[in-house]
């Protein structure tokens, strides 16, 4: 499956390096062209037990690649992750602007169906201001084309991230789109044998 994850931090970068570790053909873009470069070359900016390893063979295998050009991310993965950082705003909410601006770029620039998916830390109601971003930015250009929007939380712990996603207690899919429903079954059922273990709300 083809898929791009938007974001190469802590979320992003063991998003990207497990689902390409399941065969998937994962692009992951970042603004950030000295920590692609440095990607690039299997330096990892964070300490997290096995992912190195897991980024280079999967680097080297041309399953797991790296960029800063934004149209051919959209262009490559019909699962469009988004797994950019959501600090803490003024007010102690999480500062949703890069969450927004990944949606906007999504939009400008999708020719065909794309499922959108919030993998970032966000608060509740965070899908609907996604869809409503992507429909405005389709609506800009004068093109009509189809997608949908999911919630797929994570459930990472720091120093056992890789294994968490590898083997996880649970996987957690928000959506009424029902062909995103079945992408993201088929997408999680390498690391999860029990159906149950998938919780469609």
């Amino acid at each position: 499956m083809k898929i791009t994850v938007v974001g190469t931090g802590y979320v992003g970068l063991v998003t990207g390096a497990c689902l390409a570790e399941m065969g998937n053909h994962v692009l992951c873009l970042d603004v950030d062209t000295d920590k692609i470069a440095a990607l690039r070359q299997g330096v990892i900016p964070i300490y997290e037990p096995n992912l190195e390893d897991m980024v280079r063979r999967n680097a080297a295998a041309q399953r797991l690649e790296f960029t800063t050009d934004t149209d051919r991310a959209v262009a490559h993965g019909t699962l469009q992750f988004i797994a950019v950082g959501t600090p803490p705003d003024e007010d102690g909410s999480a500062d949703l602007r890069h969450v927004i601006a990944a949606a906007e770029a999504i939009g400008a620039r999708m020719t065909d169906y794309k499922v959108v998916i919030d993998k970032s830390t966000v608060p509740v109601g965070t899908a609907e201001r996604v869809r409503e971003v992507v429909a405005a930015a389709l609506a800009r250009r004068g093109v009509a084309v189809d997608f949908a929007v999911v919630s797929n939380p994570e459930f990472l712990k720091e120093g056992a991230a890789v294994n968490d996603f590898m083997r996880p207690d649970r996987v957690v899919i928000g959506a009424d789109d029902e062909r995103a429903v079945l992408l993201m079954r088929a997408l999680y059922s390498p690391y999860v044998r029990n159906r149950d273990r998938v919780l469609v709300m």
